[in-house]
C-alpha cells in the first residue's frame, strides 16, 4: 500500500470507504472479467475435501508449492478417512516442504477427524460448520463457500487487501474492514468471481514491489499515485493480462 494513500483513522462501520464512483466500480470488474470470464482458484483440487484441504495448507505458501505437496497426499489419503488413517506423522512427510507444516499436519488429521464424527464425512457448506474446524478461519471458510458451493463471497488475502487499497476500490486498515466494504461495493453480477479476479490481479499484475502498470487493464480506474511507467525488462503482457516472460 503507498504512504499517499490517506486512509480514516475510524472509517465509518455502515458506509464501505471507496476513492471509485459505482461506474468506475462497473468498469474495472467488467474488465477483469472480460479477461478472465470464468476466474477459479489455482489450488488443485478434486472435491470439496481436498479443495478444503489445500486451502488450509496455503496459508503462508504459494499455491504453486502447495500443488507439488497435495499431488501424493491426495494420492495416498483422498479421503477423511484415509487422511485420518494417514495420521499426523504420514501427512508431515507429504507436506514437509511447505512452512508450517507441523502444525498444519496436525490441524489436517484433526479436521478430518471431525468431517468424520460430525457431518459423515462431507465437507459442510454452512460458515460457522466450518469454521469450527481446526485450521479453518473465516478466510478458509469463504474461499470453500466460493468455489465448492457457489456462494458469493470474497475472502481478503494479502492480494486482495493491497489491490482494493492500492487502486482505491476499498480502503480500510485490516482484511475484515476491506471485506466488509467490498461485499457492499462490488455489484452483484461480479461478486462470484471478485475474490478470484482481485488474487489474480495482485498475483501477476499488481504486484507488491513494483506494479505492472503498463500491463494494467484498470490503469486508468486506479488511484495508486506511484504507476510504474515500464515494464521489467523480459516481461509482456498475455491476452489475459498475466505477465510472461519475452520468447
Amino acid at each position: 500500500m503507498s504512504r499517499n494513500l490517506s486512509l480514516p483513522s475510524h472509517p465509518p462501520r455502515t458506509a464501505p470507504v471507496t476513492l471509485l464512483g459505482a461506474d468506475e466500480i462497473e468498469a474495472l470488474f467488467t474488465r477483469l472479467a472480460v479477461a478472465n470470464p470464468n476466474p477459479r482458484t489455482e489450488l488443485l483440487y478434486q472435491d470439496p475435501f481436498s479443495l478444503l484441504v489445500a486451502v488450509v495448507l496455503s496459508a503462508q505458501a504459494t499455491d504453486i508449492g502447495v500443488n507439488k505437496a497435495t499431488k501424493a497426499l491426495f494420492a495416498a489419503a483422498p479421503t477423511p478417512a484415509a487422511m485420518v488413517a494417514l495420521g499426523e506423522e504420514g501427512v508431515r512427510l507429504h507436506i514437509r516442504t511447505i512452512g508450517l507444516y507441523r502444525n498444519k499436519a496436525k490441524n489436517v488429521v484433526a479436521l478430518s477427524k471431525l468431517l468424520l464424527e460430525r457431518h459423515d464425512g462431507r465437507v459442510p457448506a454452512e460458515r460457522a460448520a466450518l469454521e469450527a474446524l481446526p485450521g479453518v478461519g473465516g478466510k478458509t471458510a469463504s474461499v470453500v463457500l466460493n468455489e465448492a458451493f457457489g456462494e458469493a463471497t470474497i475472502a481478503v488475502d494479502t492480494h486482495v487487501f493491497r489491490v482494493a487499497n492500492r487502486t482505491g476500490l476499498a480502503l480500510g486498515r485490516t482484511p475484515a474492514v476491506v471485506e466488509t466494504a467490498l461485499l457492499q461495493l462490488v455489484p452483484d453480477r461480479f461478486r462470484r468471481g471478485a475474490h478470484h479476479w482481485l488474487i489474480l490481479h495482485g498475483r501477476y499484475v499488481c504486484l507488491a514491489r513494483r506494479p505492472l502498470c503498463p500491463a494494467c487493464s484498470v490503469r486508468d480506474i486506479c488511484r495508486y499515485p506511484d504507476k510504474t511507467t515500464a515494464e521489467p525488462a523480459g516481461v509482456r503482457s498475455g491476452r489475459s493480462g498475466r505477465p510472461r516472460p519475452r520468447a
